[in-house]
C-alpha cells in the first residue's frame, strides 16, 4: 500500500531561509552565510534540494553561499557514497553562475586560468597537482566535475517540480510548495534582516590600540554550532589588517567595536566561505587594500561577481590589489608581510608579519589553513607538494616566533596540533578546532571570539596620529600643520563603555568637541515622547562641532556608545578659532545644511555616516524661484530635494548628469520654489571610484529600478 502523503510544512532555520518538507522532499530555500548552523543546531531532516534567491544581497551578506551546504549533503547525509546529486532550482543564469563559483571553490582553478593569471610554472603545477589529489573522484579515479554533482532544475515557466513537491514562483522570493495534499506559501521578504544563527557577544569595554597586535573575531570551522568562523583583525599602529573575511564580518567587528573606518586592508588566504565572505568590504567607506597573491585575488573577484550576478569589472573597482608573491618580502607601511604558500584543497596562503620594536624583532606567524604536515610529506612523496613548500612549511612550525597561530584540524584537509609540539614560539595558539585534546591543554590555547594578543603594545602616539589621520579626512584635505599642533596639544583621550552615554540631550556643550576614534555611536533624540535612532556615528565622525558655529550652546540631541568607543576632546575655543581663521564656518554650515537631507533620497538610502559626509563635501544646493526655467546640462547631477516640477512625482527625480545610466537633459519649469541638490559630474564620478559603498548603492539603486542602460549584470559563464 502506497503511503499517503502529507502537506508540506515549513521550518525556518535562519534569517533569509526556509526548510520545506513533505514525507518524500526536502527542499531549502535561500542560503545565506552559515545557514547550515542554523540546521544542525535544530536537528533538521537533510535536504535534497537548494533554490537559490532572487535577491543576492541583504542587510550586507550575499545569500547564496552553498559550499557548506554542498559539503554537508555530500558527506553527511551521505549523498555521494550513495550516488545521489544535489537537486539546484532556480532562474538558469543563476545556476550557472553558482556552479561557476562552486568550480573555484571546490576544485579551483584550471590551466588555462593559471595561464592567464602568468603563474609561475613550477607553483602552477603544485597547485593543480594537489587540488587534482584532493579532488572528488568517480570509482575510476577521474575527478567529479562540479555540474555533475547536481541535478540543475531552472525554473521553467514560472514553476519547477522537485520529487513530490511542486514549486510555484510567484513573486521575487515568493513560492507556493504543493503535493497532492496540500499546499504552503513561503516569503523570504519577511526577513528584513539576515543575523547569525548563533549569539554573538559584543565587548563592553575599549582594548585600545596597539602597535602590533591579534584581535580575534573568530576561531572556529563552519560546522561548529556556536561560534564565528576564523577570522582575525591584525592592529598595526592603530589601523587593522583584517585576516580574512569571515561570515557575517559586519556583525563580528561591530561585537569587537572596530569600525568599518578603521580598516585599511585584509590579508586574504583563500576563497572559501569561511574565510571569503568579501561582500561586506563592497560597502566600505574608502577603499580596502587586498594583500593577496594576483591568483587569489582574481579568483575573489570572480566569486563576488558570480555570487552577485555583476561583471567582474564593476566588483574589482571597490578594491585596491597590493600583490604579493610566495616567499618574497612585502614592505606595507613600515610592516613586512612575507607570505608563504600552504596545502589546501585550492591555492591558499598564510603569512608572517614583523617589525623591529626597541632593537628586537617581533614575528607574529598566521599559517592559514593547512593540511597536516604527515599528510603533507606524503604528499611530497608522490611528487605532488614541492621540496620548497615542505620545507618553509617545516620551518613555520619550529621557528621562534613572538605569536603563531596554527591551523589545529577539523576537517580531512586541515591541520594536526601535533604539528606544533616543537614549536619554539613564544605563544601557539589554534584555530578551525572546537576543542583541544587533553593533551595539548595545558601547552597550546585557542583562539575564540575576544580574545586579544598584544605584541607591541601601543601609546600615545597611536592616538595622536589616528586623531590627526582623521582630522585630515573631516576637513577633506590637508590640515594645517600649525592648527593641528595647536589641537593636538590640548587633546584628551577618553573611553566609554558599549551602551555608555556620551553626551546628553539638552545639555550645555562644556567646551568641548568629540572625535570618535575606535568603534559606534547612536545618536538618539527624544521628542518628549519617545526616542528615536537619528544616526550611526562611527571612528573619524566628529561630535558637537555645529554647537559653536551656530551658537546653540546646548546638545540637540544624545550620543550613546553603541560599542566600546575611545574618543577625543578638543578645547571648543582652539577649535572655533581654527574654523574662524580658515574661513571655515561657512562650508561648515553648508554640509550641516545637507546632513538631514541627504539620507532621504532614494539614491542614498542606507549609506554610513562617513560616506553621507563624503557626498555633503562635494553637493550643494540650487534654488529656483517659482516660475523660473532651469536648464540641466550633463556636467552636473541634479537631484530634486523640494518643489512643484514638471514632470518629477518624488523626491529625488535625476536631471543632467546621471552616473552609470544615460543623462536627462533639457529644461522643466518650477511651478513652486524649488530646491536640488546639486554635484559636479568630474568630482562626482572620482568620488565614486574612492567610494566603495557609494559606488555600490548607486548601482544597486540602478538594477533595482530596473534602468535600461544596466550593462554590468553577469549572464551565462563558463563553468569550467
Amino acid at each position: 500500500m502506497n503511503q499517503k502523503l502529507t502537506p508540506p510544512t515549513a521550518v525556518t532555520p535562519t534569517d533569509g531561509s526556509r526548510l520545506v518538507q513533505d514525507d518524500n522532499t526536502v527542499i531549502l530555500f535561500g542560503q545565506p552565510p552559515e545557514v547550515l548552523k542554523g540546521l544542525l543546531r535544530d536537528k533538521l531532516p537533510p535536504f535534497d534540494t537548494l533554490v537559490l534567491t532572487d535577491v543576492r544581497e541583504k542587510d550586507g551578506s550575499l545569500l547564496n553561499h552553498l559550499e557548506f551546504p554542498v559539503y554537508f549533503f555530500l558527506f553527511f547525509a551521505n549523498g555521494l557514497s550513495q550516488g545521489k546529486k544535489l537537486k539546484l532550482v532556480g532562474e538558469q543564469n543563476a545556476i550557472n553562475q553558482a556552479l561557476r563559483m562552486l568550480r573555484l571553490t571546490l576544485n579551483g582553478p584550471n590551466s588555462s586560468e593559471f595561464d592567464r593569471w602568468s603563474t609561475d610554472s613550477t607553483q602552477r603545477q603544485e597547485w593543480l597537482d594537489v587540488s587534482a589529489e584532493l579532488a572528488l573522484k568517480h570509482a575510476d579515479g577521474t575527478i567529479i566535475a562540479v555540474e555533475d554533482l547536481f541535478e540543475q532544475l531552472p525554473i521553467d515557466k514560472g514553476h519547477a517540480q522537485v520529487g513530490s513537491l511542486r514549486i510555484d514562483h510567484l513573486g521575487i522570493d515568493q513560492f507556493r510548495i504543493s503535493n497532492a495534499a496540500g499546499a504552503i506559501d513561503i516569503d523570504l521578504n519577511e526577513d528584513g534582516t539576515v543575523q547569525p544563527p548563533y549569539h554573538v557577544q559584543g565587548d563592553y569595554t575599549p582594548g585600545g590600540l596597539v602597535k602590533l597586535g591579534m584581535e580575534v573575531l573568530g576561531g572556529a570551522s563552519g560546522f561548529t554550532l556556536g561560534e564565528p568562523c576564523t577570522g582575525l583583525a591584525l592592529c598595526y599602529n592603530g589601523e587593522y589588517i583584517l585576516i580574512d573575511a569571515l561570515p557575517f564580518l559586519d556583525t563580528n567587528l561591530l561585537a569587537r567595536g572596530i569600525s568599518k573606518n578603521q580598516i585599511s586592508a585584509i590579508f586574504l588566504t583563500h576563497l572559501h566561505d569561511d574565510h571569503c565572505s568579501m561582500f561586506p568590504l563592497m560597502m566600505m567607506p574608502h577603499k580596502v587594500d587586498v594583500i593577496t597573491t594576483r591568483e587569489i585575488f582574481s579568483m575573489a573577484m570572480e566569486k563576488l561577481a558570480c555570487g552577485l550576478g555583476w561583471s567582474n569589472d564593476s566588483v574589482t573597482e571597490h578594491f585596491n590589489l597590493i600583490e604579493i608573491n610566495a616567499n618574497v618580502p612585502c614592505n606595507y607601511y613600515g610592516l613586512t608581510i612575507t607570505a608563504h604558500v600552504t596545502v589546501h584543497s585550492i591555492p591558499t596562503i598564510g603569512a608572517t608579519f614583523s617589525l623591529f620594536h626597541g632593537g628586537h624583532l617581533r614575528q607574529l606567524c598566521v599559517v592559514g589553513d593547512n593540511h597536516s604536515m604527515g599528510a603533507i610529506r606524503d604528499l611530497h612523496t608522490k611528487g605532488i607538494v614541492t621540496k620548497q613548500t615542505l620545507t618553509n612549511l617545516e620551518r613555520l612550525y619550529a621557528e621562534k616566533f613572538t605569536l603563531l597561530i596554527a591551523d589545529g584540524g577539523e576537517g580531512a584537509i586541515h591541520g594536526d596540533p601535533n604539528d606544533s609540539i616543537a614549536s619554539q614560539a613564544e605563544r601557539v595558539i589554534f584555530v578551525h578546532i572546537d576543542e583541544l585534546p587533553s593533551a595539548f591543554s595545558s601547552i597550546f590555547s585557542l583562539a575564540s571570539a575576544g580574545k586579544r594578543y598584544t605584541i607591541v603594545d601601543g601609546g600615545a602616539g597611536i592616538y595622536t596620529s589616528q586623531i590627526g589621520h582623521y582630522l585630515t579626512q573631516w576637513l577633506g584635505k590637508p590640515f594645517p600643520t600649525r592648527w593641528m599642533r595647536s589641537l593636538l596639544a590640548e587633546e584628551e583621550v577618553r573611553r566609554y563603555n558599549a551602551d555608555d552615554v556620551i553626551l546628553v540631550q539638552g545639555t550645555e556643550s562644556r567646551g568641548s568637541v568629540y572625535m570618535i576614534l575606535t568603534g559606534y555611536c547612536d545618536v538618539v533624540h527624544h521628542d518628549g515622547e519617545a526616542f528615536r535612532s537619528v544616526a550611526r556615528l562611527q571612528a573619524g565622525d566628529v561630535i558637537g562641532e555645529m554647537a559653536i558655529i551656530t551658537g546653540q550652546g546646548k546638545r540637540n540631541a544624545s550620543v550613546v556608545a553603541r560599542t566600546p568607543v575611545t574618543v577625543c576632546l578638543f578645547k571648543e575655543e582652539t577649535f572655533s578659532a581654527f574654523i574662524e581663521a580658515l574661513a571655515f564656518k561657512d562650508e561648515l554650515l553648508r554640509r550641516w545644511a545637507l546632513r538631514p537631507i541627504l539620507p532621504r533620497l532614494p539614491q542614498f538610502l542606507s549609506m554610513n555616516s562617513t560616506t553621507l559626509e563624503k557626498i555633503a563635501r562635494i553637493a550643494d544646493f540650487e534654488h529656483v524661484k517659482s516660475g523660473q526655467v532651469i536648464t540641466f546640462q550633463e556636467d552636473v547631477w541634479y537631484l530634486l530635494v523640494e518643489g512643484d516640477v514638471d514632470n518629477a512625482e518624488v523626491m529625488g527625480t535625476e536631471y543632467g548628469y546621471r552616473p552609470f545610466i544615460a543623462p536627462r537633459l533639457g529644461t522643466v519649469t518650477c511651478h513652486s520654489d524649488a530646491k536640488f541638490v546639486r554635484i559636479e559630474r568630474q568630482v562626482l564620478v572620482q568620488t565614486i571610484l574612492d567610494v566603495p559603498q557609494l559606488n555600490y548603492i548607486l548601482r544597486k539603486f540602478r538594477v533595482s529600478h530596473n534602468e535600461p542602460d544596466i550593462d554590468w549584470l553577469l549572464g551565462t559563464v563558463d563553468i569550467n
